[in-house]
């Protein structure tokens, strides 16, 4: 216990009122006087030691028996380190409104609820802390430092909302292993520096609605591997640096509604978006405005994804992404139906924007379309699939496929053959039937058919007895005659490598 006279006077009100947890409130009552902003101002009326403090959280002053103690502090400046590494805090500590000259050390206590609010410090040290109660920043302004909970435990929730935290390092919240037991609220957080959440576990959620992270290295948010129930990003949530979630484990709601993802940096390109080998059930990329840098969720698996028209940037990394629904949505208007012409060209465009060639997005997204019932949709993404595969083959290559395009459409639009045939012939029927032919010599045989004559060029295996025993004179038609033999072995070349792609289903 503290002698009497230690003690000044705002010191002992502090001192006399914790026994019996009641609360201490130094403010004046004038908003502008009372902002924590001015506390560096406060006078001796205001000031209370961290000493002091520490003394009374580890026993200094024992409550009586009908009572709970708790520290509770408004409208205070409190001077000097409050230190309480590997503490067992069996208090409540709630401070409001307050001015506190040096970072809050916490390393590796064990305390109950834990509360700054509404006050401004520079830092909090909180690594391997075990938080047997709820940890509460809400609107406290953390102006050089960070927060730091490496592996810390926390069994109620902590509450970030409206908190600004403007590090002098590249994390503002430094929180890798961290063991959550409820929900994080990050509601309209600021910061200056990333947070970092690689390994979590966050069974209650993480909830960023409105946050804005501005990382000067690049990352903005990292929770790499973390665990959590819902990542909820929306609503205003704006990333300067990439927001990073490789191989996350998100067992419902993965939401990124109305956020804005900028992963450009002193003018370089970053990713706005990592989701490498990630897992979620639903994944809602509906943005507010298109992401600056490029999205890359390659071997990431959803149940559901929710895009909009923008979702993709220039650059996009699909190879392996697994969905098994896809909706457009979009202000002001109801769901997309899977299966609209228009959905199909627009998403065929956002594979495109892949580097390189990959069949992988394209049967993803065929295949989403055949388990709804779209099959001409379908074979649209697979024709796509082939147009984007042709331009990486050899010349030869690249000519075969433009005939394969032209003639069925790779297999998939076998139609084309008929109206190609129905044209040749058509065409070989009119310009028969304007010339006279000669007669091979010794040849008998029918009279001279146009149209038989025509199919019978078209057909290259067999015949009907018109080829043989009739040709021109003329160089016109017997060129044209000539063409139609090419033409017939081309077509029915085409159809048959058609026929076999589509079997194995290219």
């Amino acid at each position: 216990m503290l002698p009497d006279i230690d003690l000044t006077p705002p010191e002992r009100r502090v001192w006399d009122a914790f026994p019996e947890g009641r609360p201490v409130d130094l403010r004046t009552g004038e908003a502008e006087a009372d902002d924590p902003a001015r506390g560096d101002r406060w006078g001796a009326d205001r000031t209370v030691r961290a000493a002091v403090l520490a003394a009374l959280l580890l026993g200094g002053n024992p409550e009586p028996s009908a009572a709970v103690a708790s520290l509770r502090l408004t409208g205070a400046r409190i001077t000097g380190p409050l230190d309480l590494d590997g503490a067992e805090i069996n208090h409540v500590l709630w401070l409001e409104h307050c001015f506190i000259e040096e970072p809050l050390s916490l390393y590796g206590a064990s305390t109950r609820t834990i509360g700054v609010k509404d006050s401004r410090l520079p830092g909090i040290e909180a690594g391997l802390a075990r938080v047997q109660g709820r940890f509460d920043l809400k609107r406290s302004v953390l102006e050089g430092g960070r927060l730091s909970l490496v592996n810390a435990h926390v069994v109620g929730e902590l509450s970030l909302n409206g908190a600004r935290i403007a590090a002098d390092g590249k994390w503002a919240v430094f929180a890798g292993g961290l063991v959550m037991e409820s929900g994080v609220f990050c509601t309209n957080l600021t910061t200056r520096g990333g947070v970092r959440l690689p390994g979590a576990q966050l069974p209650g959620g993480l909830f960023m609605r409105g946050a804005r992270i501005s990382s000067p290295d690049g990352v903005a948010l990292a929770a790499d591997s973390v665990t959590a129930s819902t990542l909820d990003l929306s609503e205003g949530f704006t990333a300067e640096g990439t927001v990073r979630l490789r191989g996350a484990r998100i067992s419902d709601n993965l939401n990124f509604a109305r956020a804005r993802l900028k992963g450009a940096r002193d003018g370089a390109a970053e990713p706005s978006l990592v989701c490498l080998q990630a897992q979620a059930t639903d994944l809602d990329l509906s943005l507010a405005e298109p992401p600056t840098g490029a999205i890359d969720v390659r071997g990431a698996q959803v149940s559901f994804l929710h895009e909009n028209e923008h979702s993709w940037p220039d650059v996009v990394e699909l190879d392996g992404f697994v969905y098994g629904a896809i909706e457009m949505t979009g202000a002001g208007r109801r769901p997309e139906a899977v299966g609209r012409r228009e959905g199909v060209v627009r998403r065929v465009e956002w594979i495109g924007r892949s580097p390189g060639y990959s069949p992988q997005p394209y049967e993803q997204l065929a295949d989403c379309y055949r388990r709804v019932g779209h099959d001409d949709d379908a074979r649209r993404v697979l024709l796509a699939k082939q147009r984007h595969r042709r331009r990486t083959l050899s010349p030869a290559g690249r000519a075969w496929g433009h005939v394969l395009d032209a003639t069925v459409g790779y297999g998939y639009r076998p139609w084309l053959a008929g109206a190609w045939l129905l044209s040749l012939v058509l065409l070989g029927t009119l310009v028969f039937t304007a010339h006279d032919p000669t007669q091979v010599e010794g040849n008998g045989g029918a009279p001279f058919q146009p149209f038989v004559y025509t199919l019978d060029l078209l057909i290259p295996i067999g015949g009907l007895g018109q080829r043989t025993n009739w040709y021109w004179a003329d160089t016109g038609p017997q060129w044209l005659a000539y063409g139609l033999i090419a033409a017939g072995w081309v077509l029915t070349t085409a159809v048959l490598a058609g026929v076999t792609r589509t079997v194995n289903r290219g």
